[in-house]
């Protein structure tokens, strides 16, 4: 074994989260806090747009990690000491994002650091990758799109304006999709399923206990009342279903279907861009929510902004779902579409009433849906278990012999 490879001790089966990848987690945690704070600031469809991209760049350098951490332990060796100097540079990113648009410095710092954080992470996984070949071309590979998204990036921070965002959504796309191609037939490689279903599941907690920070931000500075307190109770409430429709219905067996044949694949397909649209969603329901609650003792209507944001956010977070069960579990969710539908269908009245109003919808339909899902999901593990002691139990002839089936 190299020097080098010594450096980064590689990862078994039963490999699990580290201490030390939840410590790397809290910069995305301020991170994602100032995401909402600048659409809540814009208070528009631009900033929206905004703050979702740069959303779509923390994923995938957070993603990138996960796979490292993976297949290298994130809490030893230059594995360790690498993402130390991506934690510093993701702080410096997260410093950026409120003045990343407004045409200043922010845009130019942002696009460094975060070049930094995805070029650390190539360089470790080049030097976690000796003694395997195929992954070591597959990282080689991976520096082919980001260097094109690079050069758009740079280029729009330093335009600014309506050019700085075209040129990211391209950046976003051609990484994105580079990355996809050339991962659909490459080398890289899942060595604990477990390790990776947890890690997404944990950031799922960062991205839920936003909608909680979100809460707290907007009952800031108010005096005490009724109104606030119910406000606050109802984003609890929501947060309560965001994290009970995830961990109890959506997550359950994941990590056994990652187990067989094309797993790289699934893993790719359903958690490193297939869990997007969740994470998107939860961060949008908490933008909702911060308007809820900051102006829960008004009279006048929450209005358009807040009210897609909440209802709208809500219903992609369960569209993500519902692809995520596609994608891992091959299952359609007729009851995750018709819940969606149903969210839509209601911000447009939700706009029009008092802001009190606004989560009673959305925890009602989340509510419902889990109910339904759970009711289903107990008959279907019943219907397997009859089925399992049926077959065990029932005799089979073999070899003139009467067989017990096992």
């Amino acid at each position: 074994m190299s020097t080098l490879r010594g450096k980064a001790s590689q990862t078994g089966r039963d490999h699990r989260a580290t201490p030390f990848e939840l410590f790397f987690d809290l910069v995305y945690v301020f991170a994602i806090t100032q995401i909402t704070g600048h659409m809540a600031r814009e208070g528009d469809a631009e900033g929206v747009l905004q703050g979702l991209m740069t959303l779509a760049l923390l994923w995938g350098t957070w993603s990138g990690y996960t796979w490292l951490g993976n297949h290298s332990r994130a809490d030893e060796g230059v594995t360790r000491a690498g993402m130390v100097v991506a934690m510093a540079a993701m702080f410096v990113l997260a410093l950026a994002i409120p003045d990343a648009w407004s045409g200043g410095s922010g845009s130019l710092v942002l696009v460094v650091a975060y070049l930094l954080v995805r070029w650390v992470h190539l360089a470790i996984y080049a030097v976690a990758a000796q003694g395997d070949p195929g992954l070591r071309r597959q990282v080689a590979v991976t520096w082919l799109p980001l260097a094109a998204s690079a050069a758009l990036l740079m280029s729009g921070a330093l335009l600014g304006g309506w050019a700085q965002s075209v040129l990211f959504a391209v950046a976003l796309v051609v990484d994105w999709v580079g990355v996809y191609l050339t991962t659909r037939h490459g080398h890289w490689r899942l060595r604990s399923p477990s390790h990776l279903t947890e890690r997404h599941g944990l950031f799922m907690i960062v991205a839920i206990g936003e909608s909680i920070v979100a809460v707290g931000t907007g009952a800031a500075g108010q005096p005490m009342s009724a109104a606030l307190l119910l406000a606050a109770i109802q984003g609890i409430a929501v947060a309560v279903c965001l994290w009970w429709s995830y961990f109890d219905v959506v997550s359950r067996a994941a990590a056994r279907r990652l187990r067989g044949e094309g797993r790289v694949r699934l893993a790719v397909q359903a958690y490193t861009y297939g869990h997007f649209p969740i994470i998107a969603g939860i961060v949008l329901t908490a933008l909702g929510l911060e308007g809820v609650v900051a102006h829960a003792g008004d009279t006048e209507p929450l209005g358009a902004f807040s009210s897609l944001a909440l209802y709208g956010g809500a219903a992609l977070y369960l569209l993500g779902h519902l692809l995520f069960r596609l994608g891992i579990h091959h299952v359609f969710s007729r009851s995750h579409l018709v819940a969606a539908a149903t969210l839509l269908a209601i911000a447009p009245v939700a706009a029009m009433l008092p802001p009190l109003a606004g989560p009673t919808g959305v925890i009602a339909v989340l509510t419902l849906m889990i109910m339904v899902e759970t009711r289903r999901d107990a008959a279907s593990r019943n219907g397997r278990g009859r089925a399992s002691f049926q077959t065990r139990s029932r005799p089979r002839m073999t070899d003139s012999l009467l067989v017990e089936e096992t």
